[in-house]
């Protein structure tokens, strides 16, 4: 029997309009590394969720999941902001356009705009939290053993992931390469350190030091 492409680890994916039209959009927008990766950031997430005990809203999580690398993709390249920024404005715009309320707008925005601070998204609203942590434990293996090996099996067997350190740390560095400034204070500093020669992160205590302040 062929796998529920809408379900894993007991897991059902939302496949309500919003949803579905979300899937569409981020399909045909994205290539099928960030595609799978963010399905599993969502699955991941609501395993964590329940995990935890914690009371979240599918339906925004899984827009939050979706979305959250989005603005890696070539369109904005040229922006002049983190990708993160723009993952989370293209999600406010596909859900303010749809009329979900601002409350739910916002979440997502937060969550992210936020999934590469770490230390902040735990302490906010579930679904915040749990977008960061579907992408903590996808990409850095964070709480792996949290996850049974069944259910973590599950999950990759219907979004599978072939070479996926070496080909995302790809993906990272060729979104955010032609805005170099944007990863100052931020984890992506480290993925152009690795892969773009002659990059130097900015220095915050050089920074303080060098300001115009006299004293």
């Amino acid at each position: 029997m062929a796998a529920d492409p809408s379900a894993a680890a007991g897991v059902r994916v939302p496949d309500t309009k919003l949803a579905v039209e979300a899937t569409e959009l981020v399909r045909d927008t994205t290539d099928d590394l960030v595609y799978h990766h963010s399905r599993r950031v969502f699955l991941f997430g609501a395993l964590q969720g329940h995990r935890r005990d914690l009371s979240f809203d599918p339906e925004l999580l899984y827009i939050g999941a979706l979305f959250h690398d989005l603005g890696l993709g070539e369109r904005f390249r040229s922006s002049g902001r983190r990708f993160e920024v723009d993952s989370a404005d293209e999600a406010r715009g596909f859900l303010r356009a749809r009329g979900v309320p601002e409350d739910g707008v916002r979440r997502v925005w937060t969550a992210i705009a936020l999934h590469t601070t770490p230390g902040i998204p735990a302490f906010m609203e579930p679904e915040v939290a749990l977008v960061t942590a579907g992408v903590e434990y996808d990409v850095l293996g964070i709480g792996y053993g949290d996850i049974s090996d069944a259910d973590r099996a599950a999950v990759v067997a219907l979004h599978p992931r072939p070479d996926f350190k070496r080909r995302i740390l790809a993906s990272f560095a060729e979104g955010i390469r032609p805005k170099p400034e944007t990863t100052f204070g931020n984890v992506k500093a480290d993925v152009l350190q690795h892969y773009v020669p002659g990059f130097e992160r900015g220095d915050f205590v050089r920074t303080v030091l060098e300001s115009p302040w006299p004293e």
